[in-house]
């Protein structure tokens, strides 16, 4: 199967457990690439971006530690042929549907309607990269359902409640949806709040249900 095959079937969820591990050196280095582009285009049109961002470093400064932060998530449940560099490849692939960030819809409508999209771009590529990575748990670790549901969710409630804490959510949320000059009335600080009290809320709900998972993952082995 080509690479650009590969990535396509990945992305619309059409790999097998033993496609995705299958993951190599040249999967990996393309996703680094194509998260480095990503990473550029997002600013490329942004006139107050320091060098780094203009370079697309972030990004890949990102993907690793979001990779590292997923793989020591679900290295309790000891799943087999569970390793850094398998999360590390599928999170560097699924950053090409955030291309949609680099579209520059403020030049073209006004800052109201460009805010708008901005968001909708956002959410739209967030719902995705949600589903591929709840996907990719469920083919990979074969974990239960129950597992797959808390160790999906956990990662996001976790961010945006430390980012809430560290009083970075607005900022990191119009970095991330290439927002402009965002008015006063800006609808998307709205959404964004109801996330973020969602996210807060079912935190220590799952960080209780990520513990009891481990314990009955691990009775599971022991009597297998």
């Amino acid at each position: 199967m080509s690479t650009f095959k590969y990535i396509t079937n990945l992305l619309f969820f059409r790999l097998e457990r033993g496609q995705l591990l299958q993951f190599n050196n040249t999967h990996l280095i393309t996703g680094i690439i194509g998260t480095w582009i990503v990473g550029m285009g997002r600013y490329w049109d942004d006139p107050g971006a320091g060098l780094l961002q203009r370079m697309g470093m972030g990004s890949v400064i990102y993907i690793f530690v979001l990779a590292a932060f997923i793989w020591l998530l679900l290295l309790p449940f000891k799943v087999t042929a569970w390793s850094y560099k398998a999360v590390l490849t599928f999170i560097a692939l699924t950053s090409f549907p955030a291309v949609f960030y680099a579209i520059p819809v403020e030049r073209f409508f006004p800052v109201a309607v460009a805010n708008t999209m901005n968001v909708w771009f956002l959410a739209i590529v967030a719902f995705w990269r949600l589903c591929l990575l709840g996907y990719f748990l469920t083919t990979y670790t074969r974990l239960s359902t129950g597992n797959i549901v808390t160790v999906t969710l956990m990662p996001v409630c976790l961010i945006i409640s430390v980012l809430t804490l560290l009083n970075l959510h607005r900022v990191v949320f119009e970095i991330m949806g290439g927002i402009r000059n965002p008015s006063p009335h800006d609808s998307s600080y709205l959404v964004l709040m109801v996330l973020t009290g969602i996210s807060m809320f079912l935190s220590i709900p799952l960080l209780i249900a990520y513990g009891a998972g481990i314990c009955n993952r691990r009775k599971h082995l022991k009597n297998e």
